[in-house]
This record gives C-alpha cells, sequence and structure tokens, in this order.
C-alpha cells in the first residue's frame, strides 16, 4: 500500500516510519458508528506511541494452540491497523494428550511460570506436568513443530504477504504453488544477488534457495549459509569499532565496546552516530545556504543602493560604476564624493 518515490534505493528507519504513521492516519474508517470511531482512533493512538519499537523489535507472546493466537499486546495493534497477518507455527500436537494437558491454554511466559510453580510444588502430579512441559519447551527449542509447520500451510493464503515470528525474529512470509517461503535477509547474503526467498518445509531450517521467480538459486558459496550470522555479528563489531576510532579522532571518547556487546546496545550506538552525523550535515548546509542568501542580499543592496556602500565593495560583487572607471576618472571624483559623505552625515533618509 505504500509507494516509495521513484529510484529511491535506500531509505532510514525514520523515513520508514513516517510513511507507515502516515498510511494509519490514512486508512482510517470514513462511515462508522461512533463507538468504533473512538474504538479505532485509541487503537491508532496505542499503534502510533509503540511504532518506534518496529527499530528495535517488538514485545509478542505466542500462544500454542493456534498459528495466528497470540496473547494481546499494544505491539499487536500495529498488525491489525496495518492489516498484516502475524502467524507462529510453534504448536501443540493435539494428538499428544499428556503435553496439551500441560500446555493447555498458556501462553509461553505463562508456560514458563508455570514450570517454575510446579517444580516447586509437593504435588506429584504437578511436577510431573511441569516436567511434561518443561520437556515440551525443549524439544521444540526452534520454535517451529511439524504440527505447526502443517497448520501454517494450510492457513496461509496462496500469494499472501505476512509475517512469520520464530526465534524473537520477524520474517516476511508468503506462499508460492502450495509452498511456504521466507523473505532471506541475512548479511551474509549481501552480494548473492539471485537469493531472494528460502523454502519453509522442514522445522530444522534446511532450506532451499530460491530468486524472485521462486527458481531454485543455491548461493555461489555453499559456507555463505553457514556464514551469514557471523558475519553479521562481525561485521557490526567492526563497524563499531570504526566508529569508536572516528569519534576518538574528533576528540569525542566513545566508552570502550565490550566483546560481549548486545545488538540492541549496539544499535543505539550505531544510531547516535547516525544521527550525530546527518545533524552535523544539515547545520553545515543551513549555514552555507545563509551565507549564500546574506552574500546576495548585500550584491543587491550594492547595487540598488550604491550611495549607501562609498568606500566599501561586497566580496565577490563588483560596483557597476566603478567597473568603468580609470584611476585618473577616481582621483577626479574622490573630491566630491567626500562632500557628498558629509552631507550624508547630516541628512535624514527615508526608506
Amino acid at each position: 500500500q505504500i509507494k516509495l518515490p521513484p529510484m529511491m534505493e535506500i531509505i532510514t528507519a525514520e523515513q520508514l516510519m513516517e510513511y507507515l504513521g502516515d498510511y494509519i492516519l490514512d486508512a482510517k474508517p470514513k462511515e462508522i458508528s461512533e463507538i468504533q470511531r473512538l474504538n479505532y482512533e485509541q487503537n491508532m493512538s496505542d499503534a502510533m506511541a509503540i511504532l518506534h519499537k518496529l527499530q528495535t523489535g517488538l514485545d509478542v507472546n505466542v500462544k500454542f494452540t493456534g498459528v495466528r493466537v497470540f496473547e494481546y499486546t499494544p505491539e499487536c495493534i500495529v498488525f491489525d491497523l496495518l492489516d498484516i497477518p502475524l502467524y507462529h507455527g510453534w504448536l501443540v500436537d493435539p494428538q499428544v494428550a499428556d503435553i496439551v494437558k500441560a500446555v493447555g491454554n498458556c501462553s509461553y511466559n505463562q508456560l514458563v511460570e508455570k514450570i517454575i510453580s510446579c517444580k516447586q510444588s509437593e504435588n506429584s502430579e504437578l511436577v510431573s506436568e511441569g516436567f511434561v512441559a518443561e520437556q515440551f519447551l525443549n524439544n521444540t527449542a526452534t520454535q517451529l513443530t511439524y504440527h505447526g509447520l502443517c497448520e501454517l500451510t494450510s492457513a496461509v493464503q496462496e500469494g499472501e504477504l505476512c509475517v512469520f515470528f520464530r526465534n524473537n525474529h520477524f520474517s516476511t512470509m508468503t506462499k508460492y504453488k502450495g509452498q511456504l517461503y521466507l523473505l532471506v535477509t541475512d548479511q551474509g547474503f549481501l552480494t548473492e544477488e539471485k537469493v531472494v526467498w528460502e523454502s519453509l518445509h522442514n522445522v530444522d531450517g534446511d532450506g532451499n534457495f530460491c530468486d524472485s521467480e521462486f527458481h531454485l538459486r543455491p548461493p555461489s558459496d555453499p559456507e555463505t549459509v553457514y556464514r551469514g550470522q557471523q558475519d553479521q555479528i562481525d561485521q557490526d563489531y567492526l563497524m563499531a569499532l570504526s566508529l569508536q576510532q572516528e569519534q576518538q579522532n574528533q576528540e569525542i571518547n566513545w566508552e570502550q565496546i565490550p566483546e560481549g556487546i548486545s545488538d540492541l546496545e549496539l544499535a543505539k550506538k550505531l544510531q547516535e552516530e547516525e544521527d550525530r552525523r546527518a545533524s552535523q550535515f544539515y547545520q553545515e548546509q543551513e549555514q552555507a545556504a545563509a551565507q549564500v542568501q546574506f552574500r546576495l542580499y548585500l550584491q543587491w543592496c550594492w547595487v540598488y543602493f550604491p550611495h549607501y556602500f562609498p568606500t566599501q565593495q561586497v566580496q565577490g560583487a563588483a560596483s557597476p560604476a566603478s567597473a568603468r572607471q580609470s584611476g585618473s576618472n577616481e582621483r577626479k571624483r574622490k573630491e566630491p564624493r567626500e562632500k557628498e559623505r558629509e552631507k550624508e552625515k547630516n541628512s535624514c533618509v527615508l526608506l
């Protein structure tokens, strides 16, 4: 629904947030009841308040009973207002009765609390139930089960664009000829121009890579698949060190970045650096524009009111009269100009 300007190859996170905010405002329903209007405006206000979190991460809490079942949080409002389906595949197989009983209708956070509580209970049945729930989380650490994968394949419509949540990451997902595909965004694939989609057909993450037309396109370097995540970490760390060195050269000290720095902390530092550079750039542009404008103004004053600048010339602009005067003419006119200057000191000029 959002269209970027033609020829735009790069867009900042701030610009993208502005586009999303404008779309949410424009998408307000026209003919709705007063109650619906108030409810929509409240949802829109809540969405605007957390829109900036799209740059760092949203808090969603899955439930194990359905691919579109999440605990309601303010972050989910963004998906509702933008009309973007949000899916996950971390489901309990209904045929395994003991796991169904142990997990119940709990969300992930609730299930973790339940496991802790059951372990501390003196009731052997509760202890056993907690053990079963803990085993379920351990055995499905990939946050995708085969039952969930089957439900996903059935629920997602052909050609639908949606968001898939897994392992605390959001991925763009679509369905083509009955097969699910995830958009490839790992830094390690930056040079793999033909690799666009990765098939989602098992829980182990061993998918097939395809181009934009969903034709098989294996990476030119097989090691790319395994280096992707590590390359991202290494490049972020090297970039942070580079920025730190630049700041030191500019007499701006950063604290020494530890090796165990989190992605969020690193992102904040990089964003602060980018904001500082952008602010400095715009200030320099504004100063240059102001200088040019002031110089043009002085030139204009010199051309139209030369008698107010009898002895001064604007840099870069010569008086039209002075360009035509020779040395001898300047000497002849020197005395009358001094008399005129004395006369101006005793005069009142109306502008």
